[in-house]
């Protein structure tokens, strides 16, 4: 059998992730190809697996046919940019790179890449596609919509480039669900900075915006000191024949891959509930603990790899990804900032992390 190189770069919380999710997957039927791992990272941390400290190095002797980039956020950029040459995919954390980050140069070292995938692997669950669906099917247009994405990262120490990171999330899921790649226009926004990890004292842990996609105005409120995990979807839809339909989406609740959605419209007689998917009470193998929507993601990146198959769930290519970069970057620009709120006046003390649920 035929063999398919991964090239893991960093292998931190983001990579162990992708790690796992890649060895649930070397036997399934379909891919036709033993998977091969290898991790480049500043220094060693695991012996089950080739290490390269040089990128260059393992694109030259390890030839990958897929490079993972699992790096802390802020170094997204300097490793796509080494990638320049690279013909083989891509699959990149979010979000692309930072504010500070010359998106020109990446998508300039990424032009001859089989393809590229950034990680939204919200797409993934099984309510956003019933969601996705259902707006297609019976042909609703979106008339409002309120997104709270949430998590609780006080003290954090992993490095991160602010709430940027994590507001990703519901703005994709806004265009994917109603709007469309890019249909997602920023009006105005306001934020609020910290000390709350280990990137500095005034880093943006929270923003709050007012955004159109197409003509329905949105509404979204993320943060990283949100203290519980928090992260729904909230959207009124107007019917072909006139009426209003309501949906709300919870992710990640109670646990990773936890997620819930109710489509109903509201009668004489009470709510009609039109559509109903629920996984909070799905039993999850403890080897696909909080990987569950990132495993299909990589499973259908191999056989795209692989076999050229387009997957039913768009990957977010190279284009899309550039777009919603831009779109942080806009809203980090033009966010009226209070702050800083100060956590660790006195100096922090980093513990090591036991509660990943924690941070997920």
């Amino acid at each position: 059998m035929s063999t398919l190189n991964v090239l893991i770069s960093g292998m931190g919380y983001a990579g162990s992730r992708f790690l796992s999710a890649l060895r649930t997957l070397d036997s399934i039927p379909g891919i036709g190809a033993d998977i091969e791992v290898a991790y480049h990272s500043r220094r060693r941390t695991r012996d089950d697996l080739p290490y390269y400290s040089s990128l260059e190095q393992a694109l030259t002797d390890f030839a990958p046919d897929l490079v993972i980039v699992a790096v802390t956020d802020s170094a997204h950029a300097e490793i796509l940019t080494a990638l320049d040459g690279y013909t083989g995919f891509v699959l990149a954390e979010k979000p692309l790179t930072s504010r500070h980050d010359d998106l020109d140069a990446v998508t300039a070292a990424l032009h001859h890449t089989s393809g590229f995938a950034m990680d939204l692997v919200e797409r993934y669950s099984d309510v956003t596609v019933a969601l996705r669906q259902y707006v297609r099917d019976h042909g609703l247009t979106l008339v409002r919509a309120h997104a709270t994405w949430g998590k609780d990262r006080i003290n954090d120490h992993r490095p991160t480039v602010g709430v940027t990171s994590e507001v990703i999330h519901s703005l994709d899921l806004l265009r994917w669900i109603a709007g469309g790649p890019c249909d997602l226009t920023l009006v105005d926004a306001v934020g609020v900075t910290s000390d709350f990890s280990v990137s500095g004292p005034e880093v943006l842990d929270t923003v709050a915006l007012t955004a159109r996609v197409g003509d329905a105005p949105v509404t979204v409120y993320s943060s990283f000191t949100n203290i519980t995990r928090q992260r729904t979807v909230d959207c009124t839809f107007r019917a072909t024949d006139g009426s209003l339909v309501h949906a709300s989406t919870v992710y990640d609740t109670p646990a990773w891959d936890a997620d819930h959605l109710r489509i109903w419209r509201r009668g004489q007689h009470g709510d009609e509930v039109l559509c109903e998917v629920d996984t909070r009470h799905e039993p999850v193998p403890e080897r696909l603990r909080a990987i569950v929507k990132m495993r299909r993601l990589v499973a259908d990146v191999l056989h795209y790899v692989r076999h050229g198959e387009e997957p039913d769930i768009a990957f977010a290519g190279l284009a899309e990804s550039v777009g919603l970069q831009q779109l942080l970057n806009a809203i980090e620009e033009q966010a009226r900032i209070t702050g800083p709120a100060r956590y660790f006046p006195e100096g922090r003390t980093i513990a090591a992390e036991t509660d990943w649920e924690r941070l997920g």
